[in-house]
This record gives structure tokens, sequence and C-alpha cells, in this order.
């Protein structure tokens, strides 16, 4: 797949670079933006229980 990405970049070497810097830049804006944010309500560990009284010894 990646292979396949960088054979239809256009350019010489370093415009390639350039793009798929850009490329990983814009996948991760969308990973961390969008997806992360969607997801996160729907992970188990959004409800942590913390005590209340600090000088309770369990």
């Amino acid at each position: 797949m990646y292979g396949w990405i960088w054979r239809h970049l256009p350019g010489p070497l370093v415009v390639k670079i350039i793009e798929a810097l850009v490329l990983v830049a814009i996948v991760i804006s969308l990973l961390l933006f969008v997806v992360f944010p969607w997801v996160a309500p729907l992970l188990p560990w959004n409800s942590v229980d913390v005590p209340t009284d600090v000088n309770t010894v369990e």
C-alpha cells in the first residue's frame, strides 16, 4: 500500500518526501481532531472512581 502511494506521488524525490510528510500530517490531524474525540466517550476508562476522603486508609 505504501509503495503504491509512493509511486503515485508526482514529482522528484524531494517533492515526494514533502508530499508524503504532508499526507502523514493530514492523517495524524484527522485522528487527533476527529476520530479520537468521537471514540473517547465509547471507551470504558472514562469513568474513574476517585475517593473523596483522602484520610481514609483502606
